[in-house]
């Protein structure tokens, strides 16, 4: 299996590039307008991931992936949700964070599937998602028939990080502020799109993958997003409300990071308590495990192949399964 390493990122990103414009990218119909999307399918490929990214990323901050999957004969799906990344924003400040329901998002999900991938794959498919996307995905699954075997969920969304508030105050105040017809204003504390210093980052310990974001979103400055609206907060908020609650009835599994402050990993030990069918793993991480340094990201790649590889049956697992990270040789990446 290949891996990625951020010590080759440098001499790599000809390659990464070069694969990204050789992705297939266009847009598609959702029930709320056209929505960006990529993909590529190797010519030997073993099975499909579809990405579902989180809020604030697009396809773009995905290469370094799609492109490693590519070399491991893993076929790739993605798209950016409504009001982020290349699809279309909502309102005339394009930074603000909005969305009217959060179902719409898990609505996009499933005009995705069957107008993108299920025309072109018609193999086995897992989804990988992360953060909001996890969100998303069980929203999806819950609501409509999906063709995936499985979900694969980078510390998922399934409870906001509040503070200094509770967020039982955070919706309260949400809440009132869309009553008062200010629901599409920023959220206190929110503003628009500001790169912070890798030192003072809650994303990531990795500073090449980081800097590297950080880049991107310079250059394209339209994938720039900022925080997030009274009214993307409190549909957020009343939805993951219900999460701990929620049955998925597909294998799943769940990497969570043990130094996430952007979501509450102890609901992910309460979403996996009332579904017998989901596998969690800890990583001493932030938020954002498949950005992290080489030993954490690497051992959250092995937790997915390892669980798709299983549901495919392709062959025997990669990996023993295990709740807790265990670090790893990770001299995988020839630089070529």
């Amino acid at each position: 299996m290949f891996y990625s390493e951020s010590k080759h990122l440098p001499d790599n990103l000809a390659q990464i590039e070069a694969h990204w414009q050789a992705c297939q990218k266009g847009t598609f119909d959702s029930p709320i307008g056209p929505l960006f999307y990529a993909c590529h399918v190797p010519e030997h490929a073993q099975f499909a991931v579809i990405l579902v990214n989180g809020r604030i990323e697009s396809a773009h901050k995905y290469q370094e992936l799609i492109w490693e999957f590519s070399r491991n004969q893993v076929a790739v799906f993605t798209y950016d949700h409504p009001g982020q990344g290349l699809s279309g924003r909502f309102l005339d400040n394009l930074h603000i964070g909005y969305i009217e329901r959060f179902a719409q998002y898990g609505d996009c999900l499933d005009a995705f599937i069957n107008q993108v991938v299920l025309p072109q794959w018609h193999g086995q498919s897992v989804i990988l998602a992360h953060s909001m996307g996890g969100a998303i995905t069980c929203d999806y699954l819950t609501r409509y028939s999906s063709p995936v075997v499985g979900t694969f969920l980078s510390a998922p969304m399934f409870a906001i990080n509040t503070a200094p508030y509770p967020a039982w105050l955070a919706q309260g105040i949400a809440t009132t502020a869309c009553a008062l017809g200010l629901g599409q204003g920023y959220a206190v504390g929110q503003a628009d799109y500001l790169p912070k210093a890798f030192a003072d980052n809650e994303l990531t310990q990795c500073e090449v993958r980081y800097s590297l974001f950080r880049q991107l979103y310079q250059q394209y400055p339209g994938l720039q997003l900022g925080g997030v609206s009274f009214r993307w907060l409190q549909q957020a908020l009343q939805f993951t409300q219900s999460m701990a609650r929620q049955r998925i009835d597909l294998p799943v599994s769940i990497a969570s990071a043990q130094h996430d402050s952007i979501v509450c990993p102890a609901a992910h030990v309460h979403f996996a308590a009332n579904n017998t069918s989901c596998q969690l793993h800890h990583y001493p991480g932030k938020h954002e495990l498949l950005c992290e340094v080489d030993p954490i990201r690497r051992a959250v790649l092995n937790q997915f192949y390892t669980f798709a590889h299983q549901l495919i049956k392709q062959g025997p697992a990669t990996a023993s399964s295990v709740s807790d990270y265990v670090a790893g040789d990770t001299a995988s990446d020839t630089g070529s």
